[in-house]
């Protein structure tokens, strides 16, 4: 058992199983044993890869998107570059570094980061931002904001459909090993038609950071581009857990393992639409990309190394690869276009949103 594992057991003799929320809680964050507060996991070095360490094209082309909103709302006054979950700070670097080049703009860098080991790496790469625990430190200004691969990797609960109606899976100790392992609580009748086995996920923290977003940029202006793996209104069992760049069972390796599920778009479009902003239909990473021009961008960067552009476009963009799988999401004020690659998600008139009805 791994010493998180250890903690976890003790935790669970003392006070009863565990909701998945909490053990990804403690799995990603405990100040001494947690993944993301100990580790640097990206890259090859690293547990998972994600888009802006495949190549420079990834930010270039969002960071892009956001100038053109910047630009389409009047190049608003104390405007602010902000992420969620900025990794080793890559994505920021591009994106900064595109906007400087491309319009001259130079807006104050926001930061939030739950890791102390990671702020310190971004600091190495960005220098001077101003780092933030939560979203709700973000400043009362035009807020022009990218999430990538942030909020897969929020806690999430899972409900599985019992013959009584829906029961938690929870985390309990094996009598016979003393290890981790799921079980179900109590049957709980809840309003949602399912089959029996089918587990329904929950992302509890997910709704209320994206509200409080759109919240501002709906006041004050901006955009966000959300980019993530999930679908619109997922159903199913999408907890896994990646190491050294291959799956593996979650609950082998607390603390040693990287977390995460697929992200239902769905509840972050409603809340977006709560809290007074428009929002996009879901698009597929590949098709965004190629309308923001990755293409004619890799083209010119070719002439030095055509082999790695060529193989870094083909995994962000082809259906196979990331192209498909990750899909993304943005939020702008009501008032204003929406960043270029997005289109607006309509509200039937049965009030219920529909991400082919765009």
């Amino acid at each position: 058992m791994t010493p998180l594992a250890r903690r976890l057991a003790a935790r669970i003799r003392m006070t009863g199983p565990l909701t998945l929320a909490d053990y990804m809680e403690a799995c990603l964050l405990d100040p001494e044993h947690g993944y993301y507060a100990t580790r640097d996991p990206f890259g090859r070095a690293g547990d998972f890869t994600t888009a802006p360490e495949i190549s420079q094209l990834f930010g270039e082309m969002l960071g892009l998107a956001l100038g053109q909103a910047w630009l389409d709302q009047g190049r608003p006054e104390g405007a602010v570059l902000a992420e969620l979950g900025p990794g080793r700070g890559t994505l920021m670097a591009d994106v900064r570094r595109v906007l400087r080049r491309a319009l001259g703009w130079r807006p104050e860098v926001v930061l939030v980061e739950a890791s102390p080991h990671l702020r310190g790496v971004q600091r190495q790469r960005l220098g001077d931002v101003t780092h933030l625990d939560s979203v709700a430190g973000l400043p009362q200004r035009p807020l022009f904001l990218l999430a990538n691969e942030f909020f897969d990797a929020l806690p999430i609960r899972q409900f599985e459909r019992v013959a009584g109606g829906w029961a938690e899976r929870l985390i309990g100790l094996d009598p016979k090993t003393g290890g981790l392992r799921l079980g179900l609580g109590t049957p709980l009748p809840m309003p949602r038609e399912a089959t029996l086995g089918e587990v329904w996920e929950v992302r509890d923290a997910a709704p209320p950071i994206m509200a409080e977003l759109a919240g501002r940029i709906a006041r004050h202006g901006g955009a966000a581009i959300v980019v993530d793996y999930g679908t619109w209104d997922g159903r199913g069992d999408s907890f896994q857990a990646l190491r050294g760049h291959a799956p593996e069972d979650p609950l082998a390796r607390p603390g040693e393992a990287d977390l995460t599920s697929h992200v239902d778009f769905a509840p972050l479009a409603v809340a977006a639409l709560e809290a007074g902003a428009a929002v996009s239909a879901p698009v597929g990473q590949g098709a965004l990309l190629a309308s923001l021009g990755i293409a004619e961008r890799a083209a010119r960067l070719a002439a030095a190394q055509p082999a790695t552009i060529e193989a870094a476009v083909h995994r962000l963009t082809d259906p196979a690869q990331m192209g498909e799988l990750f899909k993304a999401l943005a939020v702008w004020p009501g008032a204003a276009p929406p960043p270029p690659g997005f289109t607006p998600l309509r509200r039937p008139d049965e009030g219920t949103l529909d991400a082919g009805d765009a």
